[in-house]
C-alpha cells in the first residue's frame, strides 16, 4: 500500500523549521502546513545570455569524496521502500548510503518486533528485508538508534543481531534523531520518554549507549545528534544546562563520539534564495562544527566526522530548482568535510491539494526524489528532478576521487570539480538562471587539457533523462537556462600524471623520487595520509592523520617509541610541504616558523614508554596547499612514518 505523509513544519519562521515527516502519520496528517513560498516562482532573471569565467585548481584538493557521500533516506511507513525497482534506482543515482528507519521513525521504532511506539510500520519494511535492499544497491546502512523510547541494551542487541549474527558490518550508528526537539527548548515533535529532556541528560545517555554498543562491536562509529549551527536551537541554553545543546554535548561526550549529526533544510524566500543557499551557508557551518570537534574532541578530534543525515532544499521540491539544488547540497557538504549527505526522502507522498506549478512544470510538493504513487503523481517510483540532479554526480566522480578548487565570477554560476583517479578532470557547471543560457569560459592551474572536444552531460530544465553529447572546447561551454553540465576532460601532453598532480615540486597520490606516497583514504570523514618506507632510525614511528575541509584541518600526530628504552622528554619536529598553519593544539607546546613546526610535551605527557606512544593534536588553517608532512624528527633523530 502507499502511504501518503507530509514532513510538516513547527513555527519558528526564519529561525527554525523542523524537518519534516518526523512524525508519526496521524500527526502529520493533522499538522499539515504549507510551506513559505513553495508556490512562488519568484526568480527575477537577467534580460541576457550569463557570461561567466571559471578558473579550476586541479592542485587545490578540498576533499576525497567518501565511499558514504551521497545518501538517501528510507522510512518504515513507506511500503514500496523495498519494492524491486529500488535498488537499480539507488544504484543509477549513485547513493551509496540508506538512513533507516526514517527521521523521528527512529525515536519510537523497535527493531527486534518492527513496531513502532504511536506510529504506523507497513509491510515488509523490516530491518531484514531494508538490508536486503540496501546491499543489492551495493550502499551501505546508516542506522537510527532508539532513543526517545528505547534503551542502551536495545541498540546494543540490535548491533549484536547486525554485525555478529547476520554479519551485515553495519558501521554508522546515530544515537537518536533531533533530540533536541524533545521540548528542551519549548518545542516539541521528537518522542523522549526520558525523565529529563536537558542536554547535559543526553549527552550522558549516550555515554551509555556508546559503551553497550561498542562492547558488542568496537568497529562500529556512532555519532551524537547536534543542533545545525545558525538554526534554531542553536545558542539557546535549557533548563538544566549552563550552556547550549552542542557545547554541553560536545563537552560531555566529544572525546567518545565518532561523528557528529546535522540536518539541513535552508528556509528561502525564492528559488534564487534557495540555490543560494549551499554556497551561503555550508561553509560556516562546516567550520563552526569543525572548530566545536576540535575544541572537545581533542586527540581524537581528527578522527571525528560531519554527517548531514537529512538535507533538502525545503521548497520547489520537486521540480527544476530542486534539480539544481541537490548537487550542489551534496558536492558543497562534502567539500566542507561531510562524510555523508542523506536526502530526505526516497519516497515521502504529498498532499494533493498542495499540488502547484513551478517553471512550467508540476510540483507535487513531495519530500522524494522517487513518485509514492499518490493519486495526483506520476506512476510510482517515477523520478523526480532531485534524483536527476543527484545523479550527475555520478557523471562528475566517484568515492576515491578528489574534490578540488573551483571558482565562479558570477552567482548565477555554480562549479564544482573533480580529479580522477586516472588524471581526469571533470567539471559541473550549474546555470542557476532559469531564462538565460550561460556562456562559460573555462582556465585551469595545474592541468592541461586535451585539446579534443570534450564528453559533456546534460540535465536540462524539466528534463526526464540525462544526455549526453560532444560539445564546446576545454575552455569554452555553453550551458543553457536552469541545468547543469558536466565536462569531462582528459589530460593533454604537459598535463598531470595519473595517480597525482605536482605543485611546486610535491607530489600528492602519485609517486616521487626516492620514495612512495600513499595519497590516503577517508573513513567517517578522516583522511589518512603519510609516506611508507621512509628513512627512519628505527627508534620512532609516526602516524599523522588529519580531517580536511575548505580552508581548514585538524590533524592527530601519534609517536611511538620502537626502541628498547624509554623517551624522557620529547620534541617532535616536522614541515609542511605546502601552506599549512597551526592555530591551536592539544597535548603538547606546538609552535610554528615558517613552514617548520615544533612539537613539545607537556607535563602529563613527556615520557614514552619503550613500545609506547604519546598522540598529540593540532587545528590549522590553508590557502593552496595542506600537503602532508613527508619527514618527522623527534628529539633531532629521524622517524619512519606510517
Amino acid at each position: 500500500m502507499t502511504t501518503v505523509t507530509s514532513r510538516p513544519r513547527t513555527g519558528f519562521g526564519a529561525l527554525y523549521r523542523a524537518a519534516p515527516g518526523h512524525r508519526p502519520l496521524a500527526w502529520a496528517v493533522a499538522l499539515l502546513v504549507p510551506i513559505l513560498g513553495a508556490g512562488l516562482a519568484t526568480t527575477t532573471s537577467a534580460s541576457a545570455a550569463v557570461t561567466a569565467s571559471v578558473s579550476v585548481d586541479a592542485g587545490k584538493s578540498l576533499a576525497t569524496i567518501p565511499s558514504t557521500g551521497v545518501g538517501t533516506n528510507v522510512a518504515v511507513y513507506d511500503g514500496n521502500m523495498n519494492q524491486s525497482a529500488v535498488p537499480g534506482l539507488l544504484g543509477a543515482a549513485g547513493i551509496d548510503s540508506v538512513r533507516y528507519p526514517g527521521g523521528s521513525y527512529g525515536d519510537i521504532y523497535h527493531w527486534q518486533t518492527n513496531t513502532t511506539d504511536g506510529g504506523y510500520v507497513a509491510p515488509g519494511t523490516d530491518f531484514d528485508t531494508y538490508m536486503s535492499t540496501v546491499k543489492s544497491a551495493g550502499a551501505q546502512p546508516i542506522i537510527i538508534a532508539n532513543y526517545g523510547t528505547g534503551t542502551a541494551q536495545e541498540a546494543a542487541d540490535w548491533v549484536k543481531y547486525a554485525n555478529v549474527t547476520k554479519k551485515y558490518g553495519v558501521k554508522y550508528w546515530e544515537i537518536g534523531n533531533e533530540v533536541y526537539g524533545n521540548g528542551e527548548y519549548g518545542s516539541s515533535w521528537e518522542t523522549d520518554h526520558h525523565s529529563s529532556h536537558s542536554a547535559t541528560t543526553y549527552a550522558n545517555n549516550l555515554l551509555q549507549y556508546i559503551s553497550a554498543m561498542k562492547a558488542v562491536d568496537p568497529t562500529i562509529k556512532i555519532g551524537a545528534v547536534l543542533t545545525t549551527p545558525g538554526s534554531w536551537p542553536d545558542g539557546l541554553t535549557g533548563s538544566g544546562d549552563t550552556q547550549d545543546w552542542n557545547h554541553t554535548v560536545l563537552s560531555i561526550a566529544g572525546s567518545k563520539i565518532d561523528f557528529g549529526i546535522v540536518h539541513h533544510y535552508p528556509t528561502s524566500t525564492g528559488e534564487a534564495d534557495m540555490l543560494g543557499k549551499p554556497q551561503a551557508e555550508i561553509p560556516g557551518m562546516a567550520s563552526t562544527l569543525h572548530s566545536l570537534i576540535s575544541q572537545y574532541a581533542g586527540a581524537n578530534a581528527a578522527n571525528v566526522g560531519i554527517a548531514v543525515t537529512e538535507a533538502n532544499g525545503n521548497s520547489f521540491y520537486d521540480t527544476a530548482p530542486s534539480g539544481l539544488f541537490a548537487p550542489d547540497e551534496y558536492l558543497t557538504w562534502m567539500e566542507n568535510g561531510a562524510f555523508t549527505v542523506d536526502w530526505w526522502n526516497l519516497h515521502n507522498g504529498t498532499d494533493c491539494s498542495k499540488v502547484t506549478t513551478v517553471d512550467g512544470s508540476t510540483d507535487y510538493n513531495d519530500y522524494g526524489v522517487l513518485s509514492s504513487g499518490s493519486s495526483c503523481e506520476p506512476p510510482l517510483n517515477t523520478p523526480f528532478a532531485p534524483y536527476y540532479g543527484t545523479r550527475m554526480i555520478t557523471e562528475l566522480g566517484a568515492p576515491g576521487d578528489t574534490l578540488v578548487k573551483a571558482g565562479t565570477s558570477t552567482s548565477l554560476l555554480t562549479a564544482h570539480a573533480v580529479k580522477r583517479a586516472n588524471g581526469d578532470l571533470d567539471v559541473m557547471l550549474i546555470n542557476k538562471d532559469p531564462s538565460n543560457a550561460a556562456t562559460v569560459s573555462l582556465s585551469y592551474n595545474g592541468f592541461t587539457p586535451s585539446s579534443a572536444t570534450p564528453t559533456v552531460y546534460s540535465y536540462l530544465k524539466n528534463g526526464t533523462s540525462i544526455t549526453s553529447a560532444t560539445a564546446g572546447s576545454a575552455t569554452a561551454q555553453s550551458v543553457p537556462a536552469y541545468s547543469i553540465a558536466v565536462v569531462q576532460l582528459h589530460p593533454g601532453s604537459g598535463g598531470t600524471t595519473t595517480g597525482g598532480s605536482t605543485t611546486g615540486g610535491a607530489t600528492t597520490g602519485g609517486t616521487t623520487t626516492g620514495g612512495t606516497t600513499t595519497g590516503g583514504t577517508t573513513t567517517g570523514g578522516t583522511t589518512t595520509g603519510g609516506t611508507t618506507g621512509g628513512t627512519g632510525a628505527g627508534s620512532c614511528t609516526v602516524t599523522y592523520t588529519k580531517n580536511e575541509w575548505q580552508g581548514g584541518l585538524t590533524a592527530s600526530v601519534t609517536v611511538a617509541d620502537t626502541g628498547s628504552a624509554p623517551v624522557n622528554g620529547w620534541t617532535l619536529t616536522f614541515s609542511f610541504p605546502g601552506d599549512t598553519k597551526v592555530t591551536s593544539a592539544w597535548n603538547a607546546t606546538v609552535t610554528q616558523s615558517g613552514s617548520t613546526v615544533t612539537a613539545t610535551n607537556v607535563s602529563y605527557n613527556s615520557t614514552i614508554p619503550a613500545g609506547g606512544n604519546v598522540s598529540f593534536g593540532f587545528q590549522g588553517t590553508w590557502t593552496g596547499n595542506d600537503a602532508n608532512p613527508t619527514s618527522f624528527a623527534l628529539n633531532g633523530s629521524s622517524c619512519a612514518t606510517g
